[in-house]
C-alpha cells in the first residue's frame, strides 16, 4: 500500500515549525535573565563575610542616608560597606538579617568618625556587578574576535571557493567558457595548427576514430617562447570544436595547505567529465609539473609533488574515447618538466609554437590591422621584414602602438611612419627628446654610431643598416644604429659572427680614431662582443683552444636562460681568457684601420647626423659609395641585385592589389 504522507525533512522540529513562538520564548527568557542579573549584587567586600554567617538574609531594603545614620547611632547596624556612590549595611532584626541600601551624600565625611565612635566595623566594596564585568571584560572582546575571524574566513571562502576555510574546491578558479576564437584568428603558426586539427575532428566526430580502434592523444603540450600564441591556439581548438573550455593556471593549484592542489585537480577533471566532450587547458604547467628529480632527496615541496601525482593519476584514469576530455597545456620551460608527465598516454604529443617567419609575421599583421584604418601607403611587408625575431604579441603591440601614435597626432588613418615609429619603440625603446645632452656628447655619439654603421656596411656577412639616430631612446641609449635582421636564418657562419663582433667594436674604435679618447658609451657593445667570442670557444667549437669540446650548454631554449656551470680546468680557463683577449684586440685593430681608411665618409655621416639627427640606411650607403667612387676604391658595399629589387616591387604591388580587393569586397 502506497504511503501518501509527505516525508518530513530531517530538520523538521518544534523550533523550525514555530519560528515566531521560538523567538518569543527566547526573548522572554533573555529579558528575565538580564532583569535578574543586572540588579545590584549582594557583594559587600571581603570584610562582610563574617557578618553574613548565622541568620539568613530575608530581604533588602533601600533607605535614606539620614535614616542609615540614625540606625548607626542606635547601634542596630553590625557592619557597613562604603562604596563611591552607595552605602550598604548589615543589621539583625528579629532572628533574620536585613541589608540596607543608601545613596551616599557627596562630600560628607562624618560617617567614618561616627562608625569609629560606635565601634562598628566598616570596609569598602566595588560597585560594578559581575554581569557588567563579565560582559565588558570577557564576552564582548571574545565576540569581537570571533566576528573578525568569521569575516576573514568568509572572505577566504569567497576568494578561493569551498572546502575548509574555502580551501580545496576549484570551482571558482576555473574559467569555463565556449570560446569564439577560430583558426582564422590565429596566424603565423600554420604547422602547429595542422598538428591540432585532428583533435578538433575527433571532438566533432569521435565515432570515426572509435570504430577503427584508434585512440586520440589524451594530452597535447604546447611549447614555445612567450607571446607566440599558445593560449590563443588552445582557445581556437575549443572554438572550432564548439566544446566547453576549462582554463586554469598552473599556479592556481598551489596553496599553503598540503592536499589542496590535489583536491582542485580532482574537481577540475570531475567538472570536465560532466560536460564531455570538453577541453582542459593548463597554462604554465611547469608551476606544478617540475621534475621531481630536481627536488632533492626528501621530495622538495610536498604540495607541488602531491598535485603533480594527482594530475598524473587523473590523466591515467579516464578513457578519452568514452568521455572525450582533451588536456592541453602550455609552457616555455619544457626542459624542467617531469618525465612521467611526457610519457605516452599522458602528454604524448608536443607541438612547438615558435616565433613566426616572414610570411607568418605578415599574416599576423594582417589579422591585427583588420579593425585599424590604414593609409593607402602602408606597406606591411616592410614592417614584417623589420620585425624579424619578434613574437605575435610583439606585433600586436606594434600595431596598437601605431594606432595610438596616429590618434595622438589627430590623424584620420594610421600611416607608414606611425608603424615604423612603433617598430623602433619596440626594438630600441621610447624616444627621449627631452633628454638634454651637450654638443660635445652629441658629437661623440655621432662618431660612435657612424662607426657602427660604416663597419656594418663594409663588412661581408654583417647586417645592413636601416637607420642611424643620435636621438636618445630607452633608459640609457644616447643613440642607436638599427640593423635589418636577416630572414629565415637559423645558422650563423663563423665569418658572420666575426662580422657581428667587428660591428660592435666599430663604435669604440671610432671614438679612439676621431676623438682621441674613449668613453663609457661602448660598455654594452664590448659585453656583447665578449659573449660572442666566448660562445665561439665554449659552445660552437670555433677555436683551437678547446677544439671541438663543448664546455657550456644552453639550459633554456625559449627564455634565453643562463648556462650550466663551467666544466673545465683552471688552466683551460686561463687559455680561453687569453684567446678572447687576443681575438678582440686583433679585430679591434682591423676595425680601426677600416675607419681610418674611410675617414672622409665618417666625417660626412657625422655632419649629416648633426643636421638631421636621423639618417636612413639608404643615405648611409650613398655616402659610402660616393666616397669610394671619388677615391677610386673597390666598393665593399653589398649591392642589391636588380632581380631582388624587381621581386620586392612585384610583391609590394601584389600586396596592394589584394588589400584593395579586400576593401571592395
Amino acid at each position: 500500500m502506497a504511503n501518501n504522507q509527505k516525508k518530513k525533512p530531517q530538520n523538521d522540529n518544534f523550533f523550525n515549525r514555530n519560528p515566531l513562538l521560538t523567538f518569543a520564548i527566547f526573548s522572554v527568557i533573555l529579558i528575565l535573565l538580564f532583569k535578574t542579573l543586572l540588579q545590584p549584587a549582594n557583594n559587600m567586600g571581603q570584610g562582610a563575610k563574617s557578618y553574613m554567617v548565622g541568620a539568613p538574609i530575608q530581604k533588602t531594603k533601600e533607605i535614606s542616608y539620614s535614616e542609615l545614620k540614625r540606625l548607626i547611632e542606635q547601634g542596630k547596624v553590625q557592619y557597613v560597606a562604603i562604596g563611591q556612590k552607595t552605602i550598604k549595611s548589615i543589621a539583625n532584626k528579629e532572628g533574620y538579617k536585613i541589608i540596607y541600601f543608601a545613596n551616599r551624600v557627596p562630600g560628607d565625611t562624618s560617617l567614618i568618625p561616627l562608625l569609629e565612635k560606635k565601634h562598628i566595623d566598616y570596609g569598602g566594596f566595588s560597585e560594578s556587578n559581575w554581569v557588567t564585568e563579565m560582559l565588558f571584560g570577557w564576552i564582548i572582546p571574545i565576540f569581537i574576535f570571533f566576528a573578525i575571524w568569521m569575516f576573514l574566513a568568509s572572505r577566504m571562502q569567497k576568494s578561493v571557493g569551498g572546502g575548509i576555510l574555502g580551501m580545496g574546491s576549484a570551482k571558482k578558479l576555473i574559467n569555463s567558457e565556449r570560446p569564439k576564437v577560430k583558426f582564422s584568428d590565429v596566424a603565423g603558426v600554420e604547422e602547429a595548427k595542422e598538428e591540432v586539427k585532428e583533435i578538433v575532428d575527433f571532438l566533432k566526430h569521435p565515432q570515426r576514430y572509435i570504430r577503427l580502434g584508434a585512440k586520440i592523444p589524451k594530452g597535447v603540450l604546447l611549447v614555445g617562447p612567450p607571446g607566440t600564441g599558445k593560449t590563443l591556439l588552445a582557445k581556437a581548438v575549443a572554438g572550432e570544436a564548439d566544446v566547453p573550455f576549462f582554463a586554469v593556471s598552473g599556479s592556481s593549484f598551489i596553496e599553503m595547505f598540503v592536499g589542496v592542489g590535489a583536491a582542485r585537480v580532482r574537481d577540475l577533471f570531475e567538472q570536465a567529465k560532466k560536460e564531455a566532450p570538453s577541453i582542459i587547458f593548463i597554462d604554465e604547467i611547469d608551476a606544478i609539473g617540475k621534475s621531481r628529480a630536481d627536488s632533492g632527496p626528501i621530495g622538495g615541496n610536498d604540495e607541488r609533488e602531491q598535485t603533480l601525482n594527482q594530475l598524473l593519476a587523473e590523466m591515467d584514469g579516464f578513457d578519452s574515447s568514452e568521455s572525450p576530455v582533451i588536456v592541453l597545456a602550455a609552457t616555455n620551460r619544457p626542459e624542467i618538466l617531469d618525465p612521467a608527465l611526457l610519457r605516452p598516454g599522458r602528454f604524448d604529443r608536443t607541438v612547438v609554437v615558435d616565433k613566426p617567419d616572414f610570411e607568418g609575421r605578415l599574416a599576423i599583421l594582417k589579422v591585427h590591422v583588420k579593425h585599424i584604418k590604414l593609409a593607402p601607403d602602408v606597406d606591411l611587408r616592410e614592417i614584417a621584414r623589420l620585425t624579424a625575431g619578434l613574437a605575435g604579441a610583439d606585433l600586436a603591440n606594434i600595431v596598437n602602438e601605431a594606432a595610438l601614435l596616429a590618434g595622438r597626432k589627430n590623424k584620420q588613418q594610421v600611416e607608414q611612419e606611425d608603424l615604423l615609429e612603433a617598430v623602433e619603440r619596440a626594438i630600441a625603446g621610447l624616444e627621449k627628446k627631452s633628454r638634454r645632452i651637450s654638443p660635445e656628447e652629441k658629437r661623440i655619439v655621432a662618431y660612435h654610431e657612424s662607426g657602427h654603421a660604416l663597419i656594418a656596411e663594409t663588412t661581408p656577412g654583417a647586417r645592413k643598416v636601416t637607420k642611424v639616430s643620435i636621438i636618445p631612446r630607452g633608459l640609457a641609449a644616447l643613440g642607436y644604429t638599427l640593423n635589418t635582421p636577416e630572414e629565415n636564418k637559423y645558422l650563423m657562419k663563423k665569418s658572420e659572427l666575426v662580422a657581428e663582433i667587428d660591428t660592435l667594436l666599430g663604435g669604440r674604435a671610432a671614438e679612439e680614431v676621431f676623438i682621441g679618447e674613449i668613453t663609457t658609451g661602448a660598455s654594452n657593445d664590448l659585453e656583447r662582443a665578449t659573449d660572442i667570442v666566448k660562445a665561439m670557444v665554449s659552445m660552437y667549437g670555433m677555436s683551437d683552444v678547446a677544439g671541438l669540446m663543448v664546455l657550456e650548454k644552453q639550459k633554456n631554449l625559449f627564455l634565453g636562460g643562463g648556462q650550466t656551470v663551467k666544466e673545465y680546468s683552471e688552466k683551460l680557463a686561463e687559455e680561453i681568457d687569453e684567446f678572447v683577449k687576443e681575438f678582440l684586440q686583433n679585430r679591434y685593430k682591423h676595425v680601426k684601420n677600416r675607419l681610418q681608411e674611410y675617414a672622409p665618409a665618417i666625417e660626412q655621416m657625422v655632419k649629416v647626423l648633426f643636421e638631421k639627427e636621423v639618417i636612413e640606411g639608404k643615405e648611409v650607403r650613398e655616402i659610402i659609395k660616393e666616397f669610394e667612387e671619388k677615391e677610386g676604391k673597390v666598393s665593399l658595399l653589398v649591392e642589391e641585385t636588380h632581380d631582388d629589387i624587381e621581386q620586392a616591387k612585384e610583391a609590394h604591388e601584389k600586396e596592394q592589389q589584394e588589400t584593395q580587393e579586400q576593401k571592395e569586397s
